[in-house]
């Protein structure tokens, strides 16, 4: 298994940013975030928020050449559910655009988290253990991308509630905006007490937090929601700055 990881990886790494191309360059499908642009929900940060994946597709493809080059053993440990977790956001964003159904996407979504907080679990192990380049693509890779999918998923509960009931995109927005919140809020306790202490994590939940403060203060209007969201987003923040992290609860 370990002769194929490399290769594999790369594959994975090149085909990541490709697979969201079906639509815009191809005319396939829907293209992704259309289906929850402009439509004034709380929850949802403005489209150039999103662009957090060109950096985290960028770092994703140089830990793979850094991998295919060296495949060092901790490299293929961290790489492993690396992988799965790359695969996982291909197979999601064909189906975002294919299917372009919100409750699929959610339950894809799943998985897909959990594969990418045991990568960040796995080099959680390997802190103190000496430093590199190498190590830091890793950290950068693995946290803002666990990072980034507590918010895709956060940001998702809601559209998954519409889609299981009559609810419109502005109907109750503070028991929405709450439900993404307690879900980001509890998944950022769970990962620094249980899996990681990278920093990274909480650098990409902060700028989907920031996402939500600028779609309520400056597009839907709600500016009490904004605020709201930017005072607890800093307490939480600020408990990881002052408090710490204990990381590394998931087995390796």
């Amino acid at each position: 298994m370990k002769s194929y990881l490399a290769p594999a990886f790369l594959i994975v790494a090149v085909l990541q940013p490709l697979a969201g191309t079906l639509a815009p360059v191809f005319g396939i499908g829907t293209p992704i975030g259309n289906a929850t642009r402009n439509l004034g929900a709380p929850e949802q940060p403005p489209p150039v928020f999103f662009s957090i994946w060109a950096i985290i597709f960028s770092a994703f493809l140089v830990f793979a050449l850094l991998l295919f080059r060296k495949r060092e053993p901790w490299m293929m440990r961290v790489g492993a559910p690396l992988a799965l977790a790359g695969l996982g956001n291909i197979l999601w964003m064909l189906s975002a655009q294919l299917i372009a159904s919100r409750i699929v996407d959610f339950f894809l979504l799943i998985p897909i988290l959990a594969a990418s907080w045991m990568a960040a679990a796995r080099f959680d192990r390997l802190r103190g253990l000496g430093g590199s380049p190498a190590k830091l693509i890793a950290d950068m890779t693995t946290g803002l991308l666990a990072g980034w999918l507590l918010v895709a998923t956060a940001i998702s509960a809601p559209l998954l509630i519409r889609s299981l009931t009559t609810l419109g995109p502005t109907d109750y927005p503070w028991q929405m905006l709450w439900t993404t919140l307690c879900i980001a809020f509890f998944g950022a306790w769970m990962f620094a007490r249980y899996v990681s202490r990278s920093l990274w994590f909480f650098a990409a939940l902060a700028w989907g937090l920031i996402g939500i403060v600028e779609n309520n203060w400056a597009i839907t209007g709600m500016g009490w929601l904004a605020i709201m969201t930017g005072v607890t987003g800093s307490l939480v923040l600020a408990l990881r700055l002052f408090r710490g992290a204990d990381g590394t609860g998931i087995p390796a």
